[in-house]
């Protein structure tokens, strides 16, 4: 009878113990990631919006699928649309015509609620990654500042090494990167930018909701003006890069995207990085068939890398 009482107490001591520490390391393997589709700029039958298939093919190689997250749509669906994926990816994707507003567009209109979503949902536990690129990282600074804070800047069609900060190596985002990479990518013109409206530096110094809401781990300058490149909210699993790092494996059109073994390397380790903070929500949709249904393999890329700085786009 002792013998028994201690196995118990052994046991149990075993299952908390696993309860408290074997739940922590509790992860999805199964991700699916939201991308905004963006409007098409002269809309044609069945193509009214769109989605690079880089944004895809760069999450998709590190273990994720894709959800498209159509313009347009109700409140109610974008709820539901949320509480079937593991994460969101604003991303800027301009095709002949020109881009979109990041203040008054169905673009803006989706990206809003999915971040204040997105807030709600992490300040109750609920582990809700999302990502912008480019012009979603100019989103992310007119939704969380509720202001135009950009600054015009010649970075259009440029690769640049990056400044980082102080905070770059002890950050979410970089601390699994290898330190050659760090090093090449703070030597070598590794990212690639595409804009035209940046966040100054000191317009982020001066702007107290910018300030204290996101942490700057690297910046550039276009010799004139030095801007923020890279940052991740404090409180939030929330990250933004107004540079490329999808182009750099999956896009080819450009002559001043970079290729090298490092800056190939560079689009997967952030790949790596977002999508194992997807891994850390437990969302998923109601049914195996409505999950089917809403997977961008419905949707088959359109081969326009003769036209566009794009090889391939996916039209809805």
């Amino acid at each position: 009878m002792f013998t028994f009482a201690k196995m118990t107490i052994v046991l149990l001591i075993g299952f908390l113990w696993c309860v408290s520490f074997c739940s922590s390391d509790q992860r999805n393997y199964r991700p699916i990631i939201g991308v905004l589709a963006q409007e098409v700029y002269s809309p044609k039958p069945n193509q009214t919006a769109y989605i690079a298939a880089s944004y895809v093919k760069f999450l998709e190689s590190a273990g994720a699928r894709v959800v498209p997250v159509m313009i347009n749509q109700t409140l109610e669906e974008y709820k539901a649309l949320f509480h079937s994926i593991n994460g969101v990816s604003f991303d800027r994707i301009l095709y002949p015509g020109g881009g979109v507003s990041i203040i008054s567009s169905g673009y803006e209109r989706a990206a809003k609620i999915f971040y204040e979503l997105a807030i709600e949902a992490n300040k109750r536990g609920d582990y809700f990654p999302v990502w912008g690129t480019c012009l979603g990282f100019e989103q992310l600074t007119y939704l969380t500042s509720e202001k135009t804070a950009l600054t015009f800047t010649n970075t259009s069609g440029v690769s640049l090494p990056l400044n980082f900060s102080n905070e770059a190596k002890k950050s979410r985002m970089f601390k699994e990167f290898p330190a050659e990479l760090m090093k090449d990518l703070a030597s070598d013109p590794l990212t690639e930018n595409s804009h035209k409206w940046s966040l100054s530096l000191l317009t982020y110094n001066t702007n107290e909701e910018l300030k204290t809401f996101y942490k700057v781990l690297s910046t550039n300058t276009d010799g004139q003006t030095e801007f923020v490149s890279t940052v991740e909210a404090y409180d939030y699993p929330i990250y933004g890069t107004q540079w490329h790092p999808e182009k750099n494996a999956f896009e080819w059109t450009k002559p001043y995207i970079p290729h090298s073994p490092s800056a190939i390397r560079t689009t997967f380790y952030v790949a790596q990085f977002f999508v194992s903070e997807a891994r850390k929500n437990f969302h998923r949709f109601e049914s195996e068939e409505g999950e089917r249904k809403a997977l961008i393999y419905n949707h088959s890329p359109v081969y326009t890398g003769n036209n566009s700085g794009f090889e391939q786009i996916y039209f809805f």
